[in-house]
């Protein structure tokens, strides 16, 4: 810091510190008046890519096929078979209930699908009101036969055991978010490609905050809806096994989880200080200011975070236990810096020994947090939307932490006095001399030891994977693991996938029925008699049609209609169509990390079925034209868009089964599709949350290597300006390189994958691992100074940053082992990973560093030899 910022310094903060101590109070007041305000977001935004183009195609495919989101209940009856009337009868109080929910449109469960072989009904029975479990005269165990083996219902209503149903309540489906949230993202794509014009930032502008507000209303409608839900299924818990899924509930227990993270870590984090200072200065003031600088910084970032309405996700929501600790160590250095000239200076005056305090601790504390800047500001070049926020947010929580560290903690010096002297009580020095009587006496077998770790680890890193599964979010005991366990073992599985099919590009004609039956597409002369001898024609359709024809189980759906009248069919419903999807639908069930599949294929096998034999072209259109709504939509409506001529096939992802590869598997299926079915790339697509799901994941690992080389760039940078040393700058960052390497590592050994939270770890090492490195370096180029001795300088140095710096760490330490209380298992991976990164750290600033510091001499020649 200049000699001018430092005058600067003195004349505002150390000549007048109630007056500084005022502003910070009332600028904090200020700002924490945003908190009531303050917002979390758990949304699938917060979870996806930034311009993830799969994430719109995603949202435009369930317009164009109605498909909403919906909640899931899992229903196991207790000491009573499901099929029981007892049973049967509570299902259906639910189902009942379900309905009544605010904003649930549709309610299915075994009791409201229609059976369709309970017993096999014909197919002229298509245009009737469907049968159903509760209707009069309906054989239970043939109907629970049909959920158990029928093409429709397999793997998909009831478990294998015939025990555990699922209950499945439709919500409506939100047009406004989507329109809002196309036309932000599409303005957002825009601006950061060929950038806007004034009006159309406006327009941006408007767009973002509307979509904000939309989305806050929504998200407490759909955590109130939850609530509702739950609510009703606590009335059934005592006769059932009951567990609630679905994506809005997945949200809203994320969002709870978050609260209750906060909450938590903020109260645990704030506890663990005052012991821990308590502990190391036992002094009242020691303990207060300290916390004080904590809790500002964290109140002043939370509110000003509210006034913007900039919301934390479940990523972000641990800057706070990432600001208070790194807060905490800054203050840290200021008050062991006062104690050392306290105890070697004590009868100087107050303002000499705090304006010394700030000027020897100024430097190393601004390149230390710049540095850890750096770390942070590199998540920001990731594509994921909640690291670019966590990089941003603890940008802006360091700088802030800085500025209150250097304003509170002197003022606070001047107004409490000098204070008692027990420095010379504290005998940690003692301990942190052990690692430097180490590096002298064993620095070789130090150098072999560092050696083997870092060739460990390289290994390591070559077992790194990003594949996990999304139920080891979460803990066992939470009902968002349970109940995706039991839909991921017995109803076919969790994550959804879609294909969408192009058909061919040829528009095929009006399917004629009765001179077209067997050519669908044999226009020409074919329609020149298309109704001349109705009754004639239909025997001749009918001729080879099976004993289910015979008694005409079409009736006479088409004889009296006119030309005009006659159906007509996209290609996908269509023999040609139906062929190749009962190819990939064959190929995906073989598949084992597929669950249940459905498609037209589905419908097609249930006709086939129930007519004895192979429909044709004609018999497909007459039966698709007799459908009942309610049977159209659920067996045709889901899986065919006949004004886009194309088609969809659905499925679920077993994730509790094997090992699931996602990036494997869709590249597989996508082979399928064009070597087997000779499909071209423009005509399919694969869509649904296991694709934006998938490609969050493998932008893992280029988000880690880029966010890696952006963080050491930065920090070489920063070595260079501060050491002025090619040498000096890479003696103190090798250390921590080899503690990023050592967590990375290991957990490619252990087979902890990477993930959201876990690819911020090494960055934050790195960053927060160097502040270890400039303090020391700076220790020990003073203490050098003094005799030119390296071992001597060195032995000094332990005995005094040393402290300071073993007191940070295992301040850093345990207070991210409060995270392993989290119910987001990535939040306890993080905690701990990021603990043992800073002990790896903190040995190597201990060990390495000086060892390296011993044999290169980067500070030029000394008294000593050497070691």
């Amino acid at each position: 810091m200049s000699q001018r910022l430092l005058r600067l310094h003195e004349a505002m903060v150390l000549r007048h510190p109630a007056l500084v101590l005022m502003v910070v109070f009332i600028a904090a007041v200020v700002l924490a008046f945003g908190l009531p305000n303050f917002k979390l977001d758990a949304s699938a935004d917060s979870l996806t890519l930034e311009h993830d183009t799969d994430l719109d195609y995603f949202r435009e495919v369930n317009q164009h096929y109605g498909s909403g989101d919906f909640l899931v209940v899992t229903f196991t009856p207790r000491n009573m078979d499901l099929f029981s009337d007892a049973a049967l009868a509570a299902l259906k109080s639910l189902t009942e209930d379900l309905s009544r929910v605010d904003g649930v449109v549709g309610v299915n469960s075994i009791i409201t699908v229609p059976l369709l072989y309970s017993p096999k009904v014909a197919v002229a029975e298509l245009n009737d009101e469907p049968r159903t479990l509760l209707s009069a005269g309906t054989d239970r165990q043939l109907a629970k036969r049909e959920f158990l083996e029928s093409p429709i219902y397999r793997d998909l209503i009831l478990g294998p055991n015939g025990q555990t149903t699922a209950v499945l309540a439709t919500i409506q489906l939100d047009q406004r978010y989507t329109e809002l949230v196309r036309e932000r993202d599409a303005l957002r794509l825009k601006r950061d490609t060929t950038g806007l014009t004034p009006e159309e930032q406006q327009e941006l502008d408007r767009v973002s905050q509307e979509f904000l507000d939309y989305r806050t209303a929504r998200a407490a409608a759909e955590h109130r809806r939850v609530q509702e839900v739950r609510s009703v299924l606590h009335k059934y818990r005592e006769n059932a096994e009951i567990f609630l899924g679905g994506p809005s509930m997945v949200t809203a227990d994320m969002i709870d989880f978050i609260k209750s993270d906060l909450k938590i870590f903020g109260i645990g984090i704030i506890l663990f200080i005052i012991v821990t200072l308590a502990v190391i200065f036992r002094q009242v003031r020691w303990v207060v200011l300290p916390l004080l600088v904590c809790v500002l910084s964290v109140t002043m970032v939370l509110g000003w975070l509210s006034w913007i309405d900039w919301r934390l996700t479940v990523i972000s929501s641990n800057f706070v236990a990432l600001l208070l600790i790194s807060t905490l160590a800054l203050t840290i250095h200021l008050i062991v810096r006062y104690r050392e000239l306290l105890r070697d200076r004590p009868d100087d005056e107050l303002i000499n020994l705090v304006r010394e305090t700030v000027s020897s601790m100024a430097r190393p504390c601004l390149y230390t947090v710049l540095t850890t800047i750096v770390a942070f500001l590199s998540l920001v070049v990731s594509d994921i939307r909640p690291v670019i926020d966590f990089g941003w947010m603890m940008t802006i929580g360091l700088a802030l932490a800085l500025v209150l560290a250097f304003l509170v903690i002197p003022a606070g010096m001047m107004l409490t006095g000098k204070g008692a002297n027990n420095d010379g009580d504290d005998n940690s020095a003692s301990l942190t001399q052990h690692f430097s009587r180490f590096t002298e006496r064993h620095g070789n077998v130090l150098l072999v030891l560092a050696l083997t770790i870092a060739l460990v680890s390289a290994y390591g890193v070559t077992l790194l994977k990003v594949d996990n599964r999304f139920i080891d979010y979460f803990r066992a005991d939470t009902e968002i693991h349970q109940g995706l366990a039991v839909i991921d073992a017995n109803l076919g599985g969790t994550t959804p996938l879609d294909i969408i099919i192009q058909a061919p590009s040829f528009d095929p004609p009006a399917l004629d029925v009765a001179a077209n039956a067997g050519d669908p597409y044999g226009g020409g002369d074919a329609f020149d008699d298309s109704f001349g001898d109705s009754q004639a024609t239909e025997e001749s359709a009918y001729s080879d049609g099976g004993d289910a024809f015979e008694d005409d189980a079409f009736g006479d759906a088409f004889g009296d209609d006119d030309a005009e009248d006659a159906p007509q069919n996209s290609y996908w419903f269509t023999t040609a169509g139906l062929d190749d999807l009962e190819k990939l639908h064959a190929f995906l069930e073989s598949l084992p990390e597929i669950g249940k599949v459905n498609s037209l294929v589905t419908a097609f096998h249930v006709a086939n079925d129930l007519t004895g034999h192979r429909l044709n072209d004609f018999e497909l259109a007459v039966m698709r034209q007799n459908m009942t709504p309610a049977i159209n939509n659920f067996l045709i409506a889901p899986y065919i868009n006949d004004a886009r001529n194309e088609t969809r096939v659905t499925m679920r992802t077993v994730e509790t089964q094997g090992d699931l590869r996602r990036a494997e598997l869709l590249a597989e299926i996508e082979n399928f599709l064009v070597e087997d079915l000779q499909l071209a790339p423009d005509q399919y697509r694969l869509t649904g949350l296991m694709v934006l799901y998938n490609n969050m994941l493998q932008s893992l690992f280029y988000s880690q290597i880029v966010t890696l080389g952006a963080v050491f760039f930065g920090i070489m940078l920063m070595f260079l300006v501060l050491f002025r040393s090619l040498k000096i700058s890479l003696i103190a960052i090798l250390p921590n390189l080899l503690a990023a390497s050592i967590v990375l590592g290991g957990m490619g050994i252990v087979g902890i994958p990477l993930d959201m939270m876990t690819i911020t770890i090494a960055a934050i090492t790195v960053g927060i691992g160097v502040d270890h490195a400039i303090h020391y370096l700076t220790r020990f180029t003073r203490e050098f100074v003094v005799d030119k001795d390296y071992v001597a300088a060195m032995h000094r140095s332990h005995a005094t940053i040393g402290r300071a710096l073993f007191y940070t760490a295992i301040t850093i330490i345990v207070g991210f082992s409060i995270l392993a209380l989290s119910n987001f298992i990535p939040s306890v991976y993080f905690g701990l990973l990021t603990g043992v990164a800073m002990l790896a750290a903190l040995l190597g600033s201990l060990t390495l560093l000086p060892k390296l510091i011993l044999i290169f001499k980067p500070f030029g020649a000394g008294r000593s030899d050497g070691v």
